[in-house]
């Protein structure tokens, strides 16, 4: 999956889940840029594990600033783990 799939799937929860404007929705913004509290965030954590088919763990999640360091985290994941060695 490309970084601008990636994006595209993010700002497609983010503007299903959260009512973001989809052109405010880029790599830095951070959610609170984005107008999301705590519930909302996990609202939309919830659906980016639906939508990429992934387990995303709260210690993991709760780390995420950036529209970007999900988008990193989610490619990151959707890569084998021999392949990253």
């Amino acid at each position: 999956m490309s970084n601008n799939e990636t994006l595209a799937g993010i700002r497609d929860i983010l503007v299903a889940v959260a009512g973001a404007d989809p052109s405010t929705v880029t790599p830095d913004k951070t959610f609170a840029d984005l107008g999301l509290d705590s519930m909302t965030t996990l609202d939309v954590i919830v659906a980016a594990e639906d939508r990429f088919g992934m387990l995303i763990p709260d210690d993991d999640w709760a780390r995420f600033r950036t529209v970007g360091d999900a988008i990193q985290y989610i490619e990151q994941a959707a890569i084998p783990a021999q392949l990253r060695s």
